[in-house]
């Protein structure tokens, strides 16, 4: 197996589809990922959501604003 990422296998989820892809095989505007695994892919919009919540309490300790 290539260390060099060629053999790297991403998911994608296709939010017009509602489908995981594996591979980019559609265009961008209609894909979530890369993601490492089929699983975390398929939760995509669970993750997206997570991170966003994370970053907005970030934001509010960054800024002095304790909520």
């Amino acid at each position: 197996m290539s260390t060099d990422g060629r053999d790297k296998v991403e998911y994608f989820y296709n939010v017009r589809t509602r489908m995981v892809e594996k591979g980019r095989l559609s265009n961008w505007d209609d894909l979530m990922g890369p993601y490492p695994t089929r699983e975390e892919a398929e939760r995509a919009f669970e993750i997206a959501k997570e991170r966003s919540s994370s970053w907005d309490d970030d934001d509010a300790r960054w800024s002095g604003d304790k909520g």
